[in-house]
């Protein structure tokens, strides 16, 4: 939302936040959440990236193309620890997980 909007809404009496203010979540909560979506959006990058389909990653994997799908979603049911076994399926090192979680800890600074 732009600031001078942002602003407007305030003066007239609106709250203005975010999803985590109006869930109420905890900070961790909140970090939580921005780092499992950054990795599950490196997921989608890297395998389009390698132009695998979401079926191969699946077969990697062992899993199915469904799931895939909602890995690269964040979807709730999806674990962290399938998150990263399918960057590292997808070749990621520990350097490259670790570059997507600064890049979410950057972003939500922000």
């Amino acid at each position: 939302m732009k600031k001078q909007k942002k602003q407007r809404l305030e003066r007239a009496g609106w709250v203005v936040g975010d999803t985590g203010d109006f869930l109420g979540l905890s900070e961790q909560e909140r970090r939580f959440i921005e780092t499992k979506l950054a990795l599950a959006a490196g997921v989608r990058r890297r395998r389009k990236l390698q132009r695998v389909t979401q079926a191969e990653l699946a077969r990697r994997l062992g899993s199915s193309q469904s799931r895939v799908a909602k890995i690269e979603a964040a979807d709730a049911t999806v674990s962290l620890d399938l998150i990263l076994r399918s960057l590292f399926g997808l070749g990621a090192t520990s350097a490259d997980v670790a570059r997507l979680i600064r890049q979410a800890e950057r972003s939500s600074a922000a």
